[in-house]
């Protein structure tokens, strides 16, 4: 039984690792970020 649970927890961190990976590089992708609204033009870059 404890093999099984140690596979589980094995496969949970797995599993938000790569969750975690998939987010930083989505927010990687947005380079910059150009607004125009009320207050003028806005540019944002990471």
């Amino acid at each position: 039984m404890s093999r099984n649970i140690l596979l589980a927890v094995i496969a949970i961190l797995a599993i938000c690792t790569i969750g975690i990976s998939y987010l930083f590089y989505q927010e990687r992708q947005h380079g910059i970020e150009i607004q125009i609204g009320e207050q003028g033009l806005t540019i944002d870059g990471n």
